[in-house]
Order: C-alpha cells, then sequence, then structure tokens
C-alpha cells in the first residue's frame, strides 16, 4: 500500500476539537486529512508540503500580472440563509481578486478553531468551502490550522488567501472614474445584511431573504468580454455600496450621482431597514458588485450582465460627473437629493 492510500484510510474519531488538534502531531495529522484533504482534494494539498508550487508557464497563459489578496472571516452566527462562513471565505477572497479583474486560481485556508467546535459542524464549512471553490473555478491547495483554548474565539475564524492572473490590456482601478461613465449594480442590495439579522434573531418577524453570497468572477469575464475598458470594479461589502461609491469618488475626485427609484431593492430588505432605521445603502453585501464604465458601453455591458446567472437583476443606477468632486449625491424619490457620506463605524458587528 503506497503512503497516499495510507492516508486515505484514516479516519478521525473525536466528534470535537481538542488542543491536541493543535499540537502538530497525529491527531492534528488525522484532523487536516480526514477532513481538509480528503475534502479539498487535489494533488497540491494532498502533496502534504508547507506549500504550493506552479509553474510561471501555467500563470502566463492567463495573463501578464498577478493579483494576490488575503482576507479573514469572522461572522456571526456561522450558518445564515444563503451561506455560511465557508462560502464567505472563498466567495469572498475570489470577489477581491475579479475586482480588478484577474482570473482566480488559486486559495489558501488558515483556520483558527476554538476547543469543543463540533467536527460535523467543521465538515459542514469545509464542504460549503469546495462547493463553493468548484464553482468559482479555483483551486485551495495549501492552508494552516491552530487551536485554541475554549473561549479564546468564538468557535471558527477562517482567514483565505489568493492568487490570480490579470489579463493584458486590463486596468481596473478605483482612480479611473471618468465623467460621462455610467454606475452599474448587479443586483439587489442589502441582501447578506438582513440574512445575518434574520439569523441572528434581531428582526422579531419572519422574513424570506438568503444572503447574495456568491463568487463573481465569472460575471466579471463576461462583463470584461463586453468591455474589456471597464474603468472601477469594486464589491460592495461591509459598508455597503454608499461605501464603495465614496471610495470611487475621492479616488477619482469626481460626483457620483445615483437615483433612489433605480436601486434595485427587495420589498423584505426595505421593510426590516424600515423597521431597524437602517439605510440600505450601507447594508453589506456578498455578491453585489459596483462597475463603472464608460457611458456608450453601458448597455453592452448590462446585457452581458443580465445575460449571467448573477447579474439578472443588474441595473443602471447613476452616473459620474464633474462637480461636488469628491462627492456622493442620491436624487432622492421625493424630487430632492442628500449627500451619501462614508459610513462611520459599523452598522452591524461581525457581518463576514
Amino acid at each position: 500500500m503506497d503512503d497516499k492510500s495510507r492516508r486515505r484510510v484514516r479516519t478521525l474519531r473525536e466528534s470535537h476539537v481538542n488542543l491536541s488538534h493543535g499540537s502538530g502531531g497525529k491527531a492534528m495529522r488525522d484532523l487536516i486529512e480526514d477532513v481538509f484533504v480528503a475534502a479539498f482534494d487535489n494533488p497540491q494539498l494532498a502533496a502534504m508540503e508547507d506549500q504550493a508550487v506552479f509553474p510561471f508557464a501555467e500563470l502566463a497563459l492567463h495573463g501578464d500580472r498577478l493579483a494576490f489578496t488575503t482576507d479573514t472571516f469572522v461572522v456571526d452566527p456561522l450558518f445564515f440563509a444563503g451561506g455560511d462562513i465557508g462560502t464567505l471565505a472563498v466567495a469572498g477572497t475570489v470577489n477581491d481578486l475579479a475586482m480588478s479583474g484577474a482570473r482566480p486560481l488559486y486559495l489558501s485556508c488558515a483556520m483558527v478553531l476554538e476547543e469543543g467546535l463540533s467536527i460535523e459542524v467543521l465538515r459542514r464549512v469545509v464542504a460549503s468551502m469546495q462547493r463553493t471553490a468548484q464553482l468559482a473555478g479555483v483551486t485551495i491547495v495549501t492552508g494552516d490550522t491552530k487551536v485554541v483554548e475554549r473561549g479564546a474565539a468564538d468557535k471558527l475564524f477562517i482567514n483565505t488567501a489568493g492568487v490570480g492572473v490579470v489579463p493584458a490590456g486590463v486596468s481596473i482601478s478605483a482612480a479611473n472614474a471618468r465623467v460621462g461613465d455610467a454606475v452599474i449594480i448587479n443586483g439587489t442590495l442589502g441582501d447578506h445584511g438582513t440574512a445575518i439579522l434574520i439569523a441572528r434573531n434581531q428582526l422579531g418577524v419572519s422574513c424570506d431573504v438568503a444572503s447574495d453570497c456568491q463568487p463573481l468572477a465569472g460575471l466579471v469575464a463576461a462583463m470584461l468580454a463586453a468591455c474589456p475598458d471597464i474603468h472601477c470594479l469594486r464589491d460592495a461589502t461591509r459598508g455597503g455600496v454608499a461605501t464603495v461609491l465614496n471610495e470611487f469618488a475621492e479616488s477619482s475626485n469626481v460626483a457620483i450621482r445615483i437615483d433612489e427609484d433605480a436601486l434595485p431593492l427587495r420589498e423584505e430588505v426595505r421593510g426590516a431597514c424600515e423597521i431597524l432605521g437602517l439605510d440600505p445603502l450601507y447594508l453589506a453585501n456578498e455578491g453585489k458588485l459596483i462597475a463603472i464604465v464608460p457611458g456608450e458601453h453601458a448597455s453592452a455591458v448590462l446585457a452581458a450582465m443580465r445575460a449571467h446567472p448573477a447579474g439578472e437583476c443588474a441595473a443602471i443606477i447613476g452616473e459620474v460627473c464633474a462637480a461636488p468632486a469628491g462627492t456622493v449625491v442620491l436624487n432622492t424619490c421625493f424630487g430632492g437629493q442628500r449627500i451619501v457620506d462614508m459610513l462611520v463605524g459599523e452598522q452591524l458587528p461581525r457581518i463576514c
């Protein structure tokens, strides 16, 4: 029996994580092989080295620049309608790569496990990570596991880092917005933030809203095929759409004007915001992006987005103007205007 076959027959016997699973010994190796290697199942990870190695020639097939990012996920609760911390960990990092126009290729996965965490819960999270990775077309190739004493963490924290390749000729930056550009979103606002509120039982009402958590690399590729000259892209996570638009306005020294009537919003999300006094422009999303594209290409980009499953409800919500520079202005449904400032503080903690 070869070494790989011996690894595959090992079975983790414990039902909960204990400190020995972070000791560096046999218990830790069993946890890694039984839970992580078995689920992610690829040659790079199965080699059980301390790093994953790739030929430059393989990367160069996809473009001429590397994109690299990292993110940490601490959501409470771990599971919610539409996803869980594992879905977030993969989709969030994939989306950060995709916002540069990159094709995401490889992820790392580092986990901080609290003593007492159910192994079954861990398996569910890891299975979600693998499903989302397959959907996004990425491979989880390396990782790390740490175990801390009971009470030193909140069940499970995940860090994922990602590597992708940016195609030649693509140059996307928050500083690229130009007067006359169109502002496009790929769907409804605030679904993730509302789903977390429901999962925390903070609404006091029953709402059928699921998180929008999804990888967006395929959508971005379709958008770039329609218009390689996309100026700005960013996923509207913590701080929501308002924060992203302010970042664009400040970086590009332009004004961005959006129309309240054009904002796609579920009635359930609108109702939740009215109950709690929240502004949907600031609610977190995990599968929504804001694109700034040349005005003459807006219709083509919008059509490409609506033809993709992640952009079926895409809408043009505003335009880039010259003044007042560095400012986001909302044209309200009542015919007035108001300044949309950067979020101060955090509407909802532990959101992703």
